[in-house]
C-alpha cells in the first residue's frame, strides 16, 4: 500500500487562471462532470483545504461556540455514516449505487441536527460556504495534462492522498480501482 502524502499547494496562477481554463460543465453528461469534479478535488485538494481553513477561521472568530458545535456535529455524522457504510450491507449498497445521494443525506442529517442546536447560520457559513466554493471551482475548472497524470498515478494506487482516501470512503473511486484491478489481473494471467 502506498504511503499517504499531502499534495503540494498549487500556485495561484494554476488554481485561478484566466477564464480560458474555466468552462461550464456538461449537465447532460453527469459521468463526465463527476469525473471532472473528482479529478479537480484530487489535484487541488491542498488549495481547497486552505480555502476551507480561511473560511473556518473567519466564521470561527465571529462565533466560536457555534463553529465548534457545527464542526463536532458534522464530524460525528460523517464518521457515523462511514462506519455504517462499512458495517451495514444495506447502507454500503446504497452508498455504492448512489454516492451523491449518500453525501447529500449526510449533509441533510448534519443540517437537521445543527438546526436543533440553533447553529444553522454557523453551519451554512462555516460548512456549506467552503463546500459550495470548492464544488463550484471543481465543476468549472478544466483539467490540464498535469492534473490528469497526477490522478492516474493516484488511481493506480502508486500514491495516496487525504482527498483520495476521503473520496474512497464516500465510494467515488471504487470503479477506478475495479478497472485497475481488472487490468492488472488480465496482465497477470498473460
Amino acid at each position: 500500500m502506498a504511503k499517504v502524502e499531502l499534495v503540494p499547494l498549487r500556485s495561484l496562477d494554476d488554481f485561478l487562471p484566466g477564464s480560458e481554463r474555466f468552462a461550464r460543465p456538461d449537465v447532460q453528461d453527469l459521468a463526465k462532470w463527476n469525473k471532472r469534479v473528482v479529478s479537480n478535488l484530487l489535484y487541488y485538494q491542498t488549495n481547497y483545504l486552505a480555502l476551507a481553513v480561511v473560511v473556518f477561521l473567519i466564521v470561527g472568530l465571529m462565533n466560536p461556540v457555534g463553529m465548534f458545535t457545527a464542526m463536532a456535529v458534522v464530524s460525528a455524522v460523517f464518521l457515523g455514516s462511514v462506519w455504517a457504510g462499512e458495517n451495514r450491507a444495506v447502507i454500503n449498497k446504497f452508498k455504492r449505487q448512489n454516492p451523491t445521494a449518500f453525501v447529500i443525506a449526510v449533509m441533510v442529517a448534519s443540517y437537521i441536527l445543527i438546526s436543533m442546536m440553533g447553529s444553522v447560520m454557523v453551519f451554512m457559513s462555516a460548512i456549506t460556504l467552503p463546500l459550495i466554493l470548492i464544488f463550484a471551482h471543481a465543476s468549472l475548472r478544466l483539467r490540464n495534462m498535469k492534473n490528469k497524470l497526477e490522478n492516474k498515478i493516484e488511481g493506480a494506487g502508486l500514491k495516496k492522498s487525504p482527498m483520495g482516501l476521503l473520496l474512497e470512503a464516500l465510494g467515488q473511486q471504487e470503479e477506478n480501482f475495479q478497472k485497475i484491478q481488472s487490468f492488472l489481473e488480465g496482465q497477470q494471467k498473460e
